[in-house]
């Protein structure tokens, strides 16, 4: 089969096209023929030895796939033919990887092989921020920082999903409308967020904040949220870390919450299969539907996982492995 492998530590280039051996799943996995797979911001940390699983090279990243069951243990849950989607965690820039049958997902019908590859580590982690970590109802507002980007995307429908009013924090006109076309209510600039937010929520501020960028905008994120206010750690996109003067969090008895959705789910099975079935009624009617921001062919991995790098995405871009 054709795959991506990662020979040396040095970022997107290294990631080249190599032929070798059909894998074999072990007897409680399940073979997926990959149609499509989605680039995520872990497998550029892998390219550059940066992400905190650290596979030696040679190595092919590919966090989330989907495609068509090719083989599956007795009484698995999927059969060959079957669409999924898919979760392998490595592996997945692959015209073949073999799974962990809880990490195995049907797709409905009326989605693409591109939105299913789409899915499993933006929503999955976005169900998990916004449902049991943020604890949003419906009616609450959430501020979602870098709306554009395929967490936000996914931030964004999820959020409304649950039936919270949403305010999109962009850094362009042009992604302020992609976070609308996601349905976020308002879109407000990155560069003054704080302003907005206090305007358009009356001075009371928002009940939650969804923060995959973290960086300088930290602080006024905690200054933004109404009392007894949530902000959810999802990640660092704009490189440094924050910290935060706790004080802070006394005076509208804050939360600043982690989330770290791979080393608390992957170790629980039953979960991570009910967080699909809790995403898969919003999925067959639509309201989940991820917004594609481009694909490559698996020969131009590399490119790809260049732009992530160079922050010039929206939405989610995907690998198409096969036509």
């Amino acid at each position: 089969m054709r795959s991506v492998v990662v020979t040396r530590l040095d970022g997107p280039e290294a990631a080249r096209i190599a032929t070798g051996p059909d894998p074999e799943p072990a007897a409680n996995e399940i073979l997926i023929e990959v149609h499509a797979a989605g680039v995520s911001f872990p497998d550029l940390l892998m390219t550059r030895g940066e992400y905190q699983i650290k596979p030696p090279p040679p190595f092919t990243p590919g966090s989330e796939v989907a495609g068509i069951v090719r083989s599956a243990p007795p009484g698995a849950h999927v059969a060959p033919g079957d669409r999924v989607a898919a979760f392998p965690g490595r592996g997945g820039f692959a015209e073949l990887v073999a799974v962990s049958p809880d990490r195995v997902f049907g797709l409905p019908d009326r989605l693409s092989f591109a939105a299913g590859a789409a899915l499993p580590m933006n929503y999955l982690t976005v169900e998990f921020a916004l449902g049991r970590r943020g604890h949003v109802q419906p009616g609450e507002t959430v501020l979602v920082h870098g709306a554009a980007g395929g967490v936000g995307t996914a931030g964004v429908q999820v959020a409304k999903a649950l039936g919270a009013r949403v305010i999109a924090v962009v850094s362009s006109t042009a992604k302020g409308k992609v976070a609308q076309a996601c349905g976020a209510d308002e879109a407000v600039p990155s560069d003054d967020f704080r302003a907005a937010v206090k305007e358009l929520t009356g001075g009371r501020g928002v009940d939650v904040v969804l923060d995959p960028v973290g960086g300088d905008r930290f602080t006024d994120s905690l200054r933004s949220l109404a009392p007894e206010g949530r902000l959810l750690v999802v990640g660092f996109t704009g490189g440094e870390i924050p910290t935060v003067r706790v004080n802070r969090l006394l005076l509208n008895n804050l939360d600043v919450v982690g989330v770290g959705w791979g080393a608390f789910a992957l170790g629980r099975p039953d979960f991570v299969t009910g967080q699909w079935e809790r995403l898969r009624p919003y999925l067959e009617s639509g309201a989940v539907d991820p917004y594609l921001g481009g694909s490559y062919p698996l020969e131009q991995t590399a490119a790809a996982l260049r732009e992530m790098a160079d922050r010039r995405l929206t939405g989610k871009l995907t690998i198409a492995v096969r036509s």
